[in-house]
């Protein structure tokens, strides 16, 4: 009778002890299955940022212990598309400020976008591309007109650029705004260089077959190393994370100096959504509504604004003060930048 009742005992702490493990279990999945803490922060990136924004992340990463995804990329329009139909996301880096527009996100718009760092258009090549002499030739004229700041020259350089004797890169405009920034940058080059005629260099090289594009930037890239094109326009920081030899250009036409944003609005390139206009290239980060952990995204977001040091390395320029754009109340966060003058307010998106 006693060996019967020890062995009831043994069971029942064995049974206690298995709904204990059970109820643990239970209480991991539900936290696992409903909880926030279990779900990666997804950043996306506008393509030709990749890099950055992963290194950002990685830092964040290293530093909170938060659990991150991979940075998603593509061109920046293309991004917002996908957000605004419902890919899982939580923070979405890029440069156009219309990507961050109602049109686009849908219901995953914040309202508000803050652009932290500046970049320019730049013309980059490939060791390929010296093997071509129409190519050589033109690095040698754009040489020339840097070192003159001569008008004439860099007519000539744009010239031959268009001529239809070199395949030139641009992405596609309504897809990744590097593409439309790539034909603005001839309209202003137009104006400036050639008798204040917006349309030579775009429609001279049209009428020549002398450009390629792709969905975004990125896609040229293997083109122009392989030397099928010759040249690329492309973001500075762009050129230097891929590697590759680039021309800069003039502040006048390369969008990327904050002296020229007036000058700069004068210009526009009609995509399918509509006209874009001008502006100094910024990059921008919001965290987007309905994030799945707005806390985290918050965090991450004001981890990038703190650190934008971090981006020298890419050829990237950090703004100071950062600029909001916004035409929503900005979360307390961003609201406490704008206080302590970290931040001003730029206008509304």
């Amino acid at each position: 009778m006693r060996f019967v009742k020890k062995l009831t005992a043994q069971t029942t702490s064995v049974i206690v002890a298995l709904i204990v493990v059970g109820v643990a279990a239970y209480a991991i999945t539900e936290h696992n299955s409903t909880g926030k803490a279990s779900s990666p922060l997804i950043v996306y990136s506008a393509d030709a940022y990749v890099k950055e924004s992963s290194t950002l992340l990685s830092q964040f990463h290293n530093k909170s212990g938060a659990s991150v995804a991979p940075v998603k990329g593509g061109g920046s329009l293309t991004d917002a598309r996908q957000i605004g139909q419902g890919s899982p996301s939580d923070v979405f880096i890029s440069v156009s400020l219309s990507s961050y527009g109602k049109s686009y996100l849908h219901s995953r718009y914040s309202g508000w976008a803050v652009a932290f760092a500046s970049d320019q258009m730049v013309l980059a090549y490939s060791s390929a591309t010296k093997a071509n002499s129409s190519a050589g030739s033109i690095i040698s004229q754009f040489s020339n007109a840097s070192r003159s700041n001569s008008t004439s020259g860099y007519n000539a350089a744009f010239t031959s650029l268009t001529s239809g004797n070199v395949k030139v890169g641009i992405a596609n405009p309504n897809s990744d705004p590097a593409g439309f920034r790539g034909w603005l940058t001839l309209e202003i080059a137009g104006y400036v260089f050639h008798d204040n005629n917006t349309s030579y260099y775009t429609h001279r090289i049209s009428a020549n077959g002398g450009n390629i594009s792709a969905g975004d930037a990125s896609q040229l890239v293997s083109p122009l190393e392989s030397g099928n094109i010759q040249f690329l326009f492309i973001y500075r920081s762009a050129a230097i994370v891929k590697g590759l030899n680039y021309i800069a250009l003039p502040a006048s036409v390369n969008l990327g100096s904050v002296n020229y944003a007036g000058f700069y609005s004068g210009f526009s390139y009609n995509l399918s959504s509509g006209s874009a206009t001008g502006a100094p290239i910024y990059l921008y980060i919001t965290a987007l509504n309905g994030s799945s952990d707005m806390q985290t995204a918050m965090s991450f977001t004001e981890y990038v604004l703190n650190n934008t040091a971090l981006l020298k390395a890419y050829g990237l320029t950090p703004i100071t003060p950062a600029l909001l754009y916004n035409s929503t109340a900005p979360p307390p966060g961003i609201s406490e930048y704008l206080s302590s003058g970290k931040a001003a307010h730029a206008g509304g998106i």
